[in-house]
């Protein structure tokens, strides 16, 4: 048994989803993975509330207006 490269893996397993999802459903299911970019646990501090308390009261207020 010979080990395949991750070049050879990455080719072999796209193959696979195009033949058994088509080739759009098969970009469709790998985007499900896609990380994204950015940095959350950063980037929350500058637009999420420090106190929870404040987080919940402003997601009840918007219910609230919603309805």
């Amino acid at each position: 048994m010979t080990t395949k490269t991750i070049s050879r893996i990455q080719q072999e397993g796209m193959q696979a989803l195009i033949n058994t999802l088509g080739p759009v459903d098969a970009i469709r299911f790998i985007k499900i993975f896609d990380s994204g970019y950015g940095d959350y646990t950063n980037e929350r501090k500058t637009w999420l509330p420090d106190d929870p308390d404040e987080y919940f009261k402003s997601i009840e207020s918007r219910r609230i207006k919603n309805k």
